[in-house]
């Protein structure tokens, strides 16, 4: 049965939030990316740390979570990315129809990645 789900991750400049959601898209492991400014305030290594960061909310099939989860970790330049996945348990049927339509991948393209 068709499922989407959304993969968040953050990084730390436009052009790194601009870099990953084309090579996404090109790659077909998302539909759409949505890119949000933000601050960040957490703690790393016993500091307290505040910085500038862009939201990637990325929209796609349910069952190329892993492949993009391990995409994004392979080119991400934090130690520790954030990747979390976010289950969607209801969508427009329509959205999702289009979700489907604009991650087709032949079967070659699935072996790429």
């Amino acid at each position: 049965m068709p499922a989407l789900a959304i993969l968040v991750t953050t990084v730390d400049s436009l052009t790194q939030a601009q870099r990953l959601t084309r090579a996404v898209i090109e790659k077909k492991l998302a539909a759409c990316v949505h890119i949000t400014p933000l601050v960040s305030h957490y703690i790393w290594q016993d500091a307290y740390c505040e910085a500038n960061e862009f939201k990637l909310e990325m929209k796609l099939r349910a069952e190329d979570y892993p492949a993009l989860a391990d995409f994004v970790r392979s080119v991400h330049n934090y130690e520790t990315p954030e990747i979390i996945r976010i289950a969607v348990d209801a969508v427009e049927p329509a959205y999702l129809a289009w979700v489907y339509d604009a991650t087709q991948r032949h079967a070659g393209d699935r072996d790429e990645l």
